[in-house]
C-alpha cells in the first residue's frame, strides 16, 4: 500500500511510445494558443461542412488523443491497450444533437449494446449517459420548473423514464455500472428524479446507478448529503459521481440575463472546498455509499487516495472509484493505478463527425482552463527528455 506520487512521469506514460507523446506535445503545444485553437475549429467545421477530405487528419491528431473509436471494437482495441496497467474504461457514447421521438427511442438499443458489450469485456465496468440523449431539453425544462404538463407532455415524459429504466436495467442484469450526468441546473431537477428511482430500484444489494454532483453549483453539496439521508430511509445504496462541473459560463450568462441569483460558487476556492468536502462526506460512508472521484485536480485526487490509506480502506475497494478523461491527466491515472486504485479513463467513442462537438469542447477547455495544458505539456517534455537521457 502506499500513496501515488502524481510526477512520476515514467509510470504516467509507459502506456505511449516516444512518436505519440511527440504528437501529444505538438497537439498541447497548439491547444496552448487560443488563436490557433480558434482558427482551428474555425477551418474544421468549415471543412465538414464543405465535404472536404480533412477526416483522416482528424483521426490521427486530436480524435486519437481525446477518443477511443469509432464503434464498440475499436473502443474495445483502446481498453484493451491500456488493461495491463490496471486501468479501466468508462465507455461514453459520444454522438450529440440527435433530437425527436424516433432518435431517442433509437438510442436505448445502442446504449444497451454497448453495456452487454461491456460486461463481455474485462476491464469496462462503467457506461456513461445523459438524460438529455432521451428526452427534449425543452420537455426537462418544463418538469423542472414545476409547471403542469399537458396530457402529452406527461406521456412524453413517461417515455423519457422508460428509456433510462431500460438502460439501467439492463445494466443491473449484466453486473456493468452506469453514470448518468449531470446537466444545466435548470433542468437538472427532473434528472435526479430519475436517477433517484433508478437508484431506489437498482442499488439495493450493490451500486448500479451513479448520480452526478457538480461542485461548481453552491447547492449540490448540500444536495448530496440530502440524497445519502434519502438512500437511508429508502433502503437503498447512493452512487455519487463528483464532478467540479461542465457549464459554468452558460450557467454564469443565463442567470445574467434572466436576473436571478447564479447558481455557480463566487470563486474557484469555494468550488475547491465543496468538492473535498465532498471527498471527504463520501470516503467516511463507504459501506453505505459508492464514490466515484471524477476530477483532473491533483489535490482532490490525492487527497482521495490519502484518505483510504489512512482510514485503512483498501486501495480496490469495490465503492472507491476514480476518474479522468481520455487523453488527460494520464500522470494522476497511471500513478493511481499503479498505487493499486481502481481507476477509469472516461472514453468517448462514435463516428468522427458525430463526436466533433466533444472534441471542440476539449480543444477549448485545454485552451481556456488556467494551467491544464501547461501542466499537460510541461509533463510530456519532461518523460520525453528522461527517455533521451536513458536510451
Amino acid at each position: 500500500m502506499s500513496i501515488p506520487q502524481f510526477g512520476n512521469t515514467s509510470t504516467a506514460f509507459r502506456h505511449k511510445s516516444t512518436a505519440a507523446l511527440r504528437q501529444a506535445a505538438l497537439l498541447y503545444t497548439t491547444m496552448g494558443s487560443p488563436m490557433l485553437t480558434k482558427l482551428g475549429i474555425a477551418f474544421t467545421n468549415f471543412a465538414l461542412k464543405a465535404k472536404l477530405p480533412i477526416k483522416g487528419v482528424i483521426k490521427k491528431t486530436i480524435f486519437r488523443q481525446f477518443v477511443g473509436g469509432e464503434n464498440l471494437p475499436e473502443a474495445a482495441q483502446t481498453a484493451a491497450l491500456l488493461a495491463p496497467y490496471q486501468v479501466g474504461i468508462v465507455l461514453d457514447y459520444g454522438v450529440e444533437g440527435a433530437r425527436g421521438e424516433a432518435a431517442f427511442d433509437a438510442a436505448v438499443p445502442e446504449f444497451v449494446k454497448a453495456i452487454e458489450f461491456a460486461a463481455s469485456q474485462p476491464n469496462v465496468p462503467f457506461v456513461a449517459i445523459k438524460v438529455t440523449g432521451f428526452a427534449e431539453f425543452s420537455l426537462l425544462e418544463k418538469v423542472h420548473s414545476g409547471a403542469a404538463l399537458t396530457t402529452t407532455e406527461t406521456q412524453a415524459f413517461d417515455r423519457v423514464r422508460n428509456r433510462v429504466m431500460t438502460i439501467c436495467e439492463a445494466a443491473f442484469r449484466n453486473g456493468i455500472r452506469v453514470l448518468i450526468d449531470a446537466e444545466e441546473t435548470w433542468i437538472q431537477g427532473p434528472v435526479d428524479t430519475l436517477t433517484n428511482e433508478a437508484m431506489e430500484r437498482f442499488n439495493r444489494e450493490r451500486v448500479i446507478v451513479y448520480n452526478t454532483f457538480q461542485l461548481y453549483a453552491h447547492s449540490r453539496l448540500a444536495y448530496l448529503k440530502e440524497s445519502f439521508d434519502y438512500a437511508q430511509q429508502k433502503g437503498f445504496l447512493l452512487g455519487a459521481k463528483l464532478v467540479r462541473g461542465a457549464y459554468m459560463e452558460k450557467e454564469r450568462s443565463r442567470a445574467d440575463t434572466q436576473g436571478y441569483l447564479s447558481p455557480i460558487q463566487t470563486h474557484k476556492e469555494a468550488t475547491d472546498r465543496d468538492y473535498d468536502d465532498a471527498v471527504r462526506f463520501c470516503l467516511d460512508r463507504l459501506d453505505q455509499l459508492a464514490v466515484f472521484i471524477g476530477t483532473h485536480n491533483e489535490k482532490s485526487s490525492l487527497l482521495g487516495a490519502t484518505l483510504a490509506e489512512e482510514n485503512g480502506i483498501p486501495h480496490n475497494h469495490p465503492n472507491l472509484w476514480f476518474s479522468q478523461l481520455y487523453g488527460m491527466s494520464d500522470n494522476i491515472t497511471f500513478n493511481l493505478a499503479a498505487a493499486g486504485y481502481n481507476v477509469v479513463k472516461y472514453l468517448p467513442y462514435g463516428p468522427v463527425e458525430d463526436v466533433m462537438p466533444y472534441l471542440m469542447r476539449r480543444a477549448q477547455e485545454n485552451t481556456s482552463v488556467k494551467g491544464q495544458t501547461g501542466r499537460e505539456l510541461a509533463l510530456i517534455r519532461e518523460e520525453l527528455d528522461r527517455r533521451a537521457q536513458t536510451k
